[in-house]
């Protein structure tokens, strides 16, 4: 009887918080991490050290290699050809001939993934591109980012991969840049790039950021046909610091139901010590 208990005991160790967790929280993206960023505790993880594409959310990373650099905000920088997307051949608004500030390009990057604004940011980096590049990669090692590449700076090639985890570690960073937390939780902004277009209105690619059950911190969405619809998010839940990852959500709307599931899920449990 005694072995019989001891072997329950060790099934329910090894399964009884899985299942637990299969039963209360049905995350439908492929990989997921939630992680609270005061007690370093991970609170659900799905695939989360699986390396996959990580679209746009490479734009966190942009950012931050950006200001590390410490170079001019209010420096005007013009679109060039060589920022016009010949990967994926996606559209912007932003024509050939723009004139924006560095910190505007940053803005539209976080805000609204704009891909021409992260392009033109790595071009205008000291040493050019490649150099960026090289930044970023760098970076990533300095954080403890083991299992990403990045080949460039807007998230549009597919060789740009990391795991949850590793993406965790990102978001933890973002957030403590004040820049970052406010460019990427704008909920709008309007920009005047020149050449006789007037005004363009941009949006938060993150409808959260709009919902008044949210407090978010920092956000980033992506999309590549390979990385399928990824969040993240560093946003406060019951008072409580939570960074999420979501990758590789298919369904149009799955990310941001997974992402609500999260939230109820740590509000009904908010009592219990491992949230």
């Amino acid at each position: 009887m005694k072995q019989v208990f001891i072997l329950s005991c060790i099934l329910f160790f090894y399964t009884g918080n899985s299942l637990a967790q299969k039963n209360n929280l049905d995350v439908k993206s492929h990989a997921a991490l939630v992680f609270n960023a005061q007690n370093e505790h991970v609170i659900y993880d799905k695939n989360a050290d699986k390396v996959m594409p990580i679209a746009s959310i490479t734009k966190l990373m942009t950012a931050i290699v950006t200001l590390d650099a410490r170079l001019a905000p209010n420096e005007i920088i013009t679109i060039e050809s060589a920022d016009v997307d010949k990967l994926k051949y996606t559209t912007s608004r932003l024509p050939v001939g723009s004139k924006l500030s560095r910190h505007e390009l940053l803005k539209l990057s976080l805000m609204s993934s704009e891909n021409r604004a992260a392009a033109a940011l790595g071009r205008t980096y000291p040493g050019g591109t490649k150099a960026f590049v090289n930044a970023m990669n760098i970076k990533a090692k300095q954080m403890g980012m083991l299992n990403s590449r990045f080949v460039e700076p807007t998230g549009l090639s597919s060789n740009n991969v990391a795991s949850a985890r590793d993406l965790a570690k990102l978001v933890a960073a973002s957030n403590r840049y004040t820049v970052i937390r406010e460019f990427s939780t704008a909920s709008q902004h309007s920009v005047s790039p020149g050449n006789k277009r007037g005004q363009l209105q941009y949006v938060n690619s993150n409808s959260l950021v709009r919902s008044q059950n949210w407090t978010i911190d920092v956000s980033k969405t992506g999309y590549l046909n390979e990385a399928g619809r990824c969040l993240v998010m560093h946003a406060k839940i019951s008072g409580q610091p939570v960074v999420i990852v979501l990758l590789n959500s298919w369904g149009k709307n799955t990310r941001i139901g997974d992402a609500n599931r999260v939230r109820k899920w740590i509000e009904s449990n908010q009592n219990r010590k491992q949230v």
